[in-house]
């Protein structure tokens, strides 16, 4: 029986009807896997054994009652088959020093999903700079003068920290903004850290599309996610709402494209975000909106991934399937 754990924000904290985190684990636990919740904060490293409180779970698709944890156990991460790393952003020292760990564990035999040194390496926002040919112009720096006249050249601009996540901390200005240098000064934080400046996509209107790409396949369905009367972000943590579409022949195209070098870098879940048809972000620390598509299809969309997740752990010899 394939041991899966999760590794994951507080699951008492999670909205079941909407968290991807937890359809994971409903979907491996009516594959009938064993599986295991995991707290960031428990990761340690004992010499070259990477440790964790490991508590045996149970799942229930409901949303007054829907997990059962029993006593946790403090011992080796290899134990397990596979591991799934959801933390969310921020994407600072900590997640960091846990992606080094993982690549431990993964070392040692178990899957991790998504591989802990991509996990680094693809930063949510810069990642985007490896597909120019989908994006739209962008600017990375710390420099003020440099944000001053890309807001300049461009007229109307957004600017979000590199870290972040759920529309937060995002602007939208313009040459004309009286507030435009103490928007710079606070997100760069007087010129030490760097952050995104893009041009505005007025196609925000129709809707922020969030395609999922699983184990290289492109989901059939994406999340438009609308923003709220006067706002520019259609993060639903930002409030706005989200509607499900038939991916588009044009979006197809780009998520095709883009895909092989995901899997090149053993990144299995992810999630792009596309405006009109510029890409702006690809999300691969925690990628969300699998609940809200299977729940208007009707289609599970993790199957390919536990399909290649049972696959890799029988080529290595971990299992013996039942």
């Amino acid at each position: 029986m394939i041991k899966i754990g999760i590794i994951m924000d507080p699951i008492a904290t999670i909205k079941p009807h909407k968290d991807t985190s937890f359809a994971l684990l409903l979907a491996a636990q009516q594959r009938g896997y064993e599986i295991y919740y995991i707290p960031f904060d428990s990761l340690a490293l004992h010499h070259n054994e990477v440790q964790g409180s490991i508590y045996p779970a149970q799942v229930q698709d409901q949303n007054d009652s829907w997990y059962h944890l029993e006593s946790p156990a403090d011992k080796p991460l290899a134990t397990l088959d596979a591991i799934f790393m959801r933390k969310d952003p921020p994407f600072n020292q900590e997640y960091i020093y846990a992606t080094y760990l993982l690549e431990l564990v993964e070392a040692q035999g178990t899957l991790v999903i998504n591989k802990p040194q991509s996990l680094r390496d693809a930063n949510e926002k810069l990642f985007t700079a490896w597909f120019p040919q989908f994006t739209p112009p962008t600017l990375v720096t710390r420099r003020a003068d440099l944000i001053r006249k890309f807001i300049e050249d461009k007229q109307d601009v957004i600017l979000k920290p590199l870290d972040g996540m759920g529309g937060a901390s995002i602007f939208r200005v313009t040459a004309t903004d009286p507030n435009r240098s103490v928007i710079i000064e606070t997100l760069t934080q007087h010129g030490q850290t760097s952050i995104m400046a893009q041009t505005y996509l007025p196609a925000i209107q129709a809707g922020d599309k969030r395609i999922l790409i699983i184990n290289g396949q492109v989901a059939s369905h994406v999340l438009a996610r609308i923003p709220a009367q006067g706002e520019t972000r259609g993060n639903l943590a930002a409030g706005g709402h989200g509607v499900v579409q038939p991916l588009q022949d044009e979006d197809r195209q780009i998520a095709t494209a883009i895909a092989p070098e995901l899997i090149k870098r053993g990144l299995y879940f992810v999630g792009l975000d596309v405006i009109g048809n510029k890409v702006t972000e690809i999300n691969v620390t925690s990628p969300t909106c699998l609940r809200e598509i299977e729940a208007a299809t009707g289609l599970c969309l993790t199957n390919d991934l536990f399909d290649f997740i049972e696959q890799s752990c029988s080529n290595k010899s971990v299992i013996i399937k039942q």
